[in-house]
């Protein structure tokens, strides 16, 4: 009898233990980003529209500034032994082949051949205006998600608390400490996307204006030797 007594005891121990021991808690990475309630959801939504414009503007504007960049390295050479031999129809039908915008520089520049030399600067700079424009279509766009994304995803993670706070004050104070835990973590879900999609969008806008500034760079090197060539053209 005492035997029996004891192996019941034991089993409704190790039952207690079984019913004691934690269930871990698993949730996916969809469920996660899902659970926001339709408030929550609509702010995702919009965070994941800003995350692939942003991909797409900058793998726009870098194949659009790497065209940019690829110019002949005999170009300039070219063009100073045609205009020293006094071809320069040659010369406007060499930049009228090429695509970048150092062509077109170089082009508005022979154009004006005859003129004074600050005309010609004048017109050399407004064309490069233009096409510094054209090289930093829609970059700061990318500036802009990159401060917006942030700043919409900590907006969804503080709705996200009002909704929980509220749901713990409409229940008389009854409401268990696992469910507040849950609308919280999932609150924050909103600020982490908001931050890589912030984070992204500026590495990709920086890196776009270095590139962008190296064709400046370009640019001017080769504007200053069409003019230096127009002073000495001997």
């Amino acid at each position: 009898m005492s035997i029996l007594l004891q192996t019941d005891s034991l089993s409704v121990a190790q039952e207690t233990m079984a019913e004691a021991v934690p269930v871990e808690k698993t949730l996916s990475i969809i469920e996660l980003l899902t659970s926001g309630g339709l408030a929550g959801q609509l702010i995702m939504l919009s965070l994941f529209i800003m995350f692939f414009v942003a991909l797409y503007l900058y793998f726009e504007r870098l194949m659009a500034i790497k065209k940019a960049s690829q110019m002949d390295h005999n170009f300039m050479n070219q063009i100073r032994e045609n205009i020293r031999n006094g071809r320069i129809d040659n010369a406007k039908m060499l930049c009228a082949h090429s695509t970048s915008p150092v062509a077109r520089l170089i082009e508005k520049g022979i154009s004006r051949i005859g003129k004074p030399l600050d005309d010609i600067n004048t017109a050399i700079e407004n064309a490069g205006k233009l096409e510094i424009y054209k090289l930093e279509k829609n970059v700061s766009m990318l500036a802009t998600i990159s401060g917006a994304g942030p700043m919409t995803g900590f907006l969804g993670t503080v709705l996200g608390m009002i909704l929980a706070f509220h749901k713990m004050a409409s229940s008389g104070g009854q409401i268990e400490v696992g469910a507040l835990s849950e609308g919280i973590y999932t609150a924050m879900t909103t600020t982490v996307v908001g931050l890589v999609v912030g984070i992204i969008a500026y590495v990709g806008y920086n890196h776009l204006v270095v590139k962008t500034d190296k064709v400046v760079h370009m640019m001017e090197a080769n504007a200053v030797d069409f003019l230096d060539l127009l002073n000495d053209p001997s």
